[in-house]
């Protein structure tokens, strides 16, 4: 089959090579995956440099969220058939930007037949991180207003679209007109051009001086330092990545002067402590889906050989939504 490789750490341009290997085959506990679309996410250009939490051991392939079909089970394995339809976020080190992957039974989702392959690769990380940020960790409220930074990437735009559905008041920020818009697209109230426009005072206007009840930043730096300036009596700011390269640090007499939280969103570790909540979130997603009430935005599609590029452009800031990779093209 062919991959792409991770032989020394660094920049995805340039350290992925594209390579024919053996097709793996799956433990006791997994399934392989014939890869049909694999979304790419900023944790993949953090495992190419080595600065990803967990770190797989070199050789490795990324690519952490997958959809495709079933194409062997290991002997333990019991939810999961050959031909099935899924979703799966492949073990470390097996990634998705693969022909073929392998999965832990507890990470793989069947689809409904309603679903194509690159709307269920662009749903399942996104969207079960918004969904675990927005209602679980925040329990985000009909009615409160939810201010989303970096709106039009991939966990942004999914934010958006969950914000609305949970009947939320949404304000985003984003990066340029085009990005604005798009935005507005999705169903932001208001969304705010940061390349122009300190968000902090629009957002107080637009909230009459009372300031965002949640906070969805996967941005973190001064981004975070700001959206202090504007979290409401007794809000949440939703710590979901660190994008800009900095890690803020709260500062606790404002958090206990404003009575806010600050709150940490790691999705993936849910596998390890409660991974029966998946099962029920991805049901939850697929219904909201069968609604109408969201559908990731799929902006490129592109063959395995163009994911380096694609890789280098999304951690440059220079794409929106979800970049979906075609693993046989």
């Amino acid at each position: 089959m062919r991959a792409l490789l991770v032989s020394e750490l660094g920049d995805p341009g340039e350290v992925l090579q594209l390579v024919g290997r053996p097709t793996p085959e799956p433990g006791p506990d997994e399934v392989r995956v014939d890869v049909r679309a694999c979304a790419l996410n900023f944790p993949d250009v953090l495992l190419c440099q080595g600065k990803y939490q967990v770190r797989p051991d070199l050789p490795f392939t990324p690519g952490i969220e997958v959809s495709g079909v079933v194409s062997a089970v290991g002997e333990r394995v019991t939810r999961a058939r050959v031909g099935d339809r899924v979703l799966a976020a492949p073990a470390f080190g097996h990634g998705g930007l693969a022909e073929q992957t392998l999965a832990v039974e507890s990470s793989v989702h069947r689809l409904p037949d309603s679903m194509g392959f690159d709307t269920a690769a662009a749903l399942h990380i996104t969207y079960h991180t918004g969904h675990v940020a927005l209602r679980r960790r925040a329990n985000l409220q009909a009615g409160e207003t939810l201010l989303v930074h970096a709106g039009a990437g991939g966990t942004g735009t999914a934010a958006i679209q969950l914000g609305k559905a949970f009947g939320a008041t949404v304000i985003a920020t984003a990066g340029g007109p085009d990005k604005v818009d798009l935005c507005r697209r999705l169903g932001a109230d208001l969304a705010i051009d940061y390349t122009n426009d300190d968000f902090v005072e629009p957002v107080k206007q637009f909230t009459h001086g009372r300031g965002a009840d949640v906070i969805f930043d996967p941005v973190g730096g001064d981004v975070f330092d700001k959206s202090t300036k504007v979290i409401a009596w007794e809000g949440r700011i939703l710590v979901i990545g660190f994008t800009s390269g900095r890690m803020a640090e709260a500062r606790t007499n404002h958090v206990l002067i404003k009575n806010y939280s600050v709150v940490g969103v790691h999705w993936g570790n849910y596998a390890l402590h409660e991974p029966q909540i998946n099962d029920t979130i991805h049901h939850e997603l697929c219904t909201l889906h069968a609604q109408g009430l969201i559908d990731p935005l799929v902006s490129e599609v592109h063959g395995l050989a163009d994911a380096p590029a694609a890789l280098t452009r999304l951690a440059a800031r220079g794409s929106v939504g979800k970049i979906v990779i075609h693993p046989h093209e």
